[in-house]
């Protein structure tokens, strides 16, 4: 199939190579690649940032100010400022001393501690306006009682919230968007799905509909989307993604034969789970991760044990298996694997075999497990099979978002590596096993026209190929092309339009597309970038772009 040369001239591969070659330890210093959409330069999911009022609103008192408070930066400011590294301290900050500063960050932690805030709040951008805007405040200042923060000041700050939504809007009237939606289970076992919008100009949180008393068959979750799509404009909504359910697949088929110019997507990171989750069914692999599982189970359930292993390994701890991504029991396996030395000393110490546990059925069963050379042998094929696959789920599922074709060529490699992880003869049938699970699962998620047409209009892939006369895969990809775009353009003559430039693009012909610098930038330059593009064919690369790009963000966000 023509995906299958995704990966040409990527350099994200020998990222894969020298990860899965230097072992666990080196795994997460992956550098996720990027493709270098706007898109990815801002953050994947949206931050609160209260929306700008007028003048007369924000400041109506503006008229008492003194002439400091008027030439004062707002708090926005000095954080932005701070955060981008061109802060400069005023004379009074300056002259605090130490421990002055000591005092009020005493008194900080002091609060977090009793209150229970999670650590990473402090590291919020809104934690730091609010400290400004007191700051500016001044001393005497009063905080706002339980009843604002539940009441007026809550639905003020959903009202700001709502008017951000105008930014987007803009950026969905102009480039067209993609609409997500992601189902979920709460701790109360409502069924829950969140709608978000991705454009150029981020990630929007839309609703969240209770979907609890639904029959989840495709026609209701057609429904439930197509009435989010009439909300946001059809005329703007260009994809639709989804995970990768049997029902949400015909929901994306009902859609696309109601609305003709949408087309419907699976997610790739709820792909490579689902690849993770068959790969580990393999019976080899299934008896080692529930031995795995029985041993971690054991060890928390019981205090001194856990006590003990903390002894014997240094306060590390064994990652628990998550009951919803699978990709968490690999996990699970390798910090298992890492512990192994202090897990097998636990478990031969004098502490153990005085317990009474020592002595039950399952205390033996899980001595045996942890002592036993075949069980440790199974657990390194596991992570053999898994830690490729999971450089891939880390990139696609990460914070910063590669295009489909480079996630692609990433799986590539990936398959290389396990190749040669189970080279030996006595691995052979095992690794058909697997090869069988990644392409059956890869070859569904990647046979889509909207990845083809991505890459014929991509001069660093096609070109490559059509100078290697590769004419079959040239074929396919032009096949996709002319699909999208008879489903993406209605007006038949812009569509026509289009389509001479295309091939013009593709022959090389025309002043622009044959001139010596644009052949020379044919592999230097971003198809968005390239400069013998008409603008037609760049409103349509910045379409694509969104569509290719969007497909990595769905699961995570």
């Amino acid at each position: 199939m023509w995906w299958r040369w995704a990966n040409s001239g990527t350099a994200a591969q020998s990222q894969v190579a020298r990860v899965a070659s230097s072992g666990s330890a080196a795994q997460s210093q992956v550098k996720v690649p990027s493709s270098g959409t706007a898109a990815k330069r801002r953050q994947s999911t949206l931050q609160f940032k209260a929306a700008p009022a007028s003048k007369a609103k924000a400041n109506p008192n503006d008229s008492k100010k003194t002439v400091k408070a008027m030439f004062r930066r707002t708090p926005e400011e000095v954080v932005n400022e701070r955060r981008s590294g061109r802060f400069q301290k005023t004379i009074q900050n300056c002259m605090r001393t130490d421990e002055e500063r000591h005092y009020v960050d005493v008194q900080w932690a002091l609060f977090f501690y009793e209150c229970g805030v999670p650590f990473h709040a402090a590291a919020a951008r809104q934690f730091e306006v609010a400290l400004e805007a007191t700051a500016q405040y001044g001393s005497g200042y009063e905080p706002p009682s339980q009843h604002k923060l539940r009441e007026p000041l809550l639905w003020e700050c959903v009202g700001l919230t709502s008017k951000m939504r105008v930014d987007h809007e803009r950026a969905w009237k102009h480039y067209g968007c993609t609409l997500m939606s992601d189902g979920w289970t709460d701790m109360k076992g409502r069924h829950l799905i969140n709608f978000l919008v991705n454009s150029p100009e981020g990630t929007y949180f839309l609703e969240s509909v209770d979907a609890s008393n639904e029959v989840h068959d495709a026609h209701m979750l057609a429904d439930l989307l197509e009435k989010r799509i009439e909300g946001i404009g059809k005329d703007k909504v260009v994809q639709i993604i989804t995970d990768n359910g049997t029902n949400y697949k015909a929901a994306g088929k009902l859609l696309m034969d109601r609305i003709p110019t949408i087309f419907w997507s699976p997610c790739a990171a709820h792909c490579l789970d689902l690849m993770l989750e068959d790969i580990g069914k393999i019976k080899e692999f299934k008896r080692t991760i529930a031995r795995a599982k029985g041993v971690a189970n054991f060890i928390y359930r019981h205090g001194k044990i856990l006590s003990l292993m903390r002894e014997k390994t240094r306060d590390a701890e064994i990652v628990r298996p998550g009951a919803t991504r699978f990709a968490t029991s690999y996990l699970s396996l390798k910090s298992l694997h890492k512990l192994m030395e202090g897990v097998k000393a636990l478990f031969t110490c004098p502490e153990w075999y005085a317990s009474n546990l020592s002595k039950t059925k399952v205390g033996e069963r899980v001595y045996n497990t942890v002592l036993s050379i075949e069980f440790w042998n199974a657990v390194e094929d596991c992570l053999r099979a898994s830690a490729p696959l999971l450089i891939v789920l880390r990139a696609a599922d990460g914070d910063e978002k590669p295009a489909m074709p480079e996630v692609a060529a990433l799986m590539t490699e990936a398959k290389e590596q396990i190749k040669k992880s189970f080279g030996t003869q006595n691995k052979k049938g095992l690794l058909k096993k697997i090869l069988d699970i990644i392409e059956r699962r890869w070859l569904k998620q990647m046979d889509h026209p909207l990845y083809g047409a991505a890459l014929y209009l991509n001069p660093g892939k096609l070109f490559p190929l059509i100078n290697a006369d590769q004419d079959e895969t040239v074929g396919q990809l032009r096949a996709c092309f002319l699909k999208v775009l008879r489903r993406m353009v209605s007006d038949g003559v812009l569509r026509n339009k289009i389509n001479d430039q295309a091939m013009d693009y593709q022959c090389k012909r025309g002043e622009a597309f044959s001139d010596e610098m644009a052949i020379e930038n044919i592999e230097s330059k971003s198809p968005r970038k390239c400069c013998p593009f008409h603008q037609l064919i760049i409103d349509f690369c910045v379409l694509l772009s969104i569509y290719v790009f969007s497909a990595c963000i769905c699961h995570s966000s």
